[in-house]
């Protein structure tokens, strides 16, 4: 699949009369005849060929004045994987967009934090999406509030605010034309809600693509999780969550086919934003198949890929944060750097109230770590120097890691720290960037494995026989280390 398959009409027509989960997302139908879009694996009978019309994306169906389907609803299925796979503009700022930085901060902010004009990226969205920022950023707030609609028993008032709406009225208006249903009808033909109606709790199904492996997953959220921070309870990976308007606590679930999502949220206007940061944790927007697919034609990682199709890279919620564990694991073991982490979260994170116990701290903001007194870390001096280094650097804004970072221009930042070599950025890269390519040949599991596996074990002949896995090497990586007996890969018990 590629960039613009909605415009490719007689492949679209071949995945909906399949009705082939692989393509939702990737596109969406509208029906001429009904007036309505769909996700490309509705289970209604298809319609004619000339009765559809194909669109990137679910605003630029709701653009044109066509309504969401009630069977498939298009607006809960997976995002494009060609967000999470691309560093270019229009990715950037689809990521943001889902990051609720149009609603925070309006198209200004935007654009802003692309280093472009308002006027390129609204031309960039539409041209590739077929709807510019307000109308991909309302389309989002129109899923928000029907999640919230279906799930909770909060006042629809409070629903229109905390979806990110101006007013009820808009609220109103929006549910009803995206929807074909004022909210109160969505909310009694709902199948079942959460009755307690906790004012920040909520239980979701995120979707995903299949197959999804979950064994390196949760495997590796689980054995590198900070104490406080992070926890593996009852099958569910729970960690606090530092969002823009206050923290949130969450508890994934692995489900054959969705993952199981409960929030405690203290201010629900966060509840997008901890959706998207989620899913990205979780890589749960992957195309499984597709990457599979071109990572199988290398005959030894056949074998790997065909006993465990599905390996997800295990990314953040918090890209700063990252960053710093990452500093903090140089050439220590996993519970060595466990150790340091949760050394930081006790003497300089921000207290936070778990309901169910466990949980603990948020962890530092860079401003916190860079007040620290350098001489309190119990590392080596060079280590003490990276570390303080890039605390200021993120601290002070000249080192931005998020969602919108230009990747080659935030590797030779990162390049240019003390103490900053190629492993250190490239699993910077792989997990708290999202680059599906980043691959550090000198890893020691890496090597290991490719001794194991008969493949080259230098860097630079390793590399080489790399190039063909391209540009999923990030997910060759989780295959190679899964060849390993260490806790990282298997689903804790």
């Amino acid at each position: 699949m590629q960039m613009g398959m909605h415009t490719d009409t007689e492949r679209c027509v071949r995945a909906v009369r399949s009705k082939d989960a692989r393509f939702d997302g990737w596109f969406f139908t509208a029906v001429l005849t009904t007036g309505i879009y769909c996700r490309p694996s509705c289970p209604v009978v298809p319609p004619k060929p000339e009765n559809m019309v194909f669109h990137p994306s679910a605003a630029a169906c709701q653009q044109v004045g066509f309504r969401a389907c009630k069977r498939c609803r298009p607006d809960t299925s997976p995002g494009s994987p060609e967000w999470n796979q691309r560093a270019d503009l229009v990715a950037r700022a689809m990521r943001l967009i889902a990051d609720g930085v149009v609603d925070r901060e309006g198209v200004p902010g935007l654009a802003a934090r692309l280093g472009y004009s308002t006027r390129q990226v609204e031309r960039q969205l539409l041209a590739e999406l077929g709807a510019g920022p307000l109308a991909l950023a309302r389309a989002q707030r129109a899923q928000t509030a029907r999640l919230l609609v279906e799930t909770t028993a909060l006042p629809m008032a409070q629903i229109a605010f905390a979806a990110g709406f101006a007013s009820i009225r808009t609220f109103n208006d929006t549910v009803r034309e995206v929807f074909a249903l004022p909210p109160s009808e969505l909310r009694a033909r709902a199948p079942e809600r959460q009755g307690a109606g906790t004012p920040g709790a909520l239980s979701l199904r995120l979707p995903f693509r299949a197959p999804l492996n979950p064994d390196n997953l949760f495997g590796h959220l689980a054995a590198t999780a900070v104490p406080g921070v992070e926890e593996w309870r009852d099958g569910a990976y729970r960690r606090t969550l530092r969002l823009p308007y206050g923290h949130g606590i969450v508890a994934l679930t692995p489900n054959p086919d969705h993952i199981a999502c409960r929030l405690t949220l203290s201010d629900l206007r966060d509840l997008t934003v901890a959706i998207s940061r989620c899913r990205r944790l979780l890589d749960l927007d992957a195309d499984p198949v597709a990457i599979d697919e071109q990572l199988r034609a290398d005959p030894v990682l056949a074998p790997l890929v065909d006993k465990a199709p599905g390996r997800r890279v295990p990314r953040t919620v918090d890209e700063t944060e990252f960053a710093v564990r990452a500093v903090l694991g140089q050439q220590v073991s996993t519970a060595a750097a466990r150790t340091h982490a949760a050394r930081l979260v006790t003497a300089h994170g921000e207290p936070v109230e778990d309901p169910e116990g466990g949980l603990t701290h948020l962890f530092p903001a860079p401003e916190a770590l860079a007040a620290l007194d350098p001489d309190s870390l119990a590392m080596p001096r060079t280590r003490r120097t990276t570390f303080t280094t890039l605390v200021h650097r993120l601290a002070d804004g000249e080192l931005r890691l998020g969602v919108e970072s230009d990747w080659p221009q935030t590797r030779a930042q990162l390049l240019a720290l003390p103490g900053f070599g190629p492993w250190t950025v490239d699993v910077i890269a792989m997990r708290a960037l999202g680059d599906p390519d980043a691959f550090f040949p000198t890893d020691l599991g890496i090597r290991r494995a490719a001794r194991e596996l008969g493949l080259p074990s230098t860097p630079a002949a390793l590399t080489a026989r790399a190039a063909a896995w391209r540009p999923w090497r990030a997910y060759a990586v989780q295959y190679l280390w899964a060849t390993d007996s260490h806790p990282i890969n298997f689903l804790p018990v």
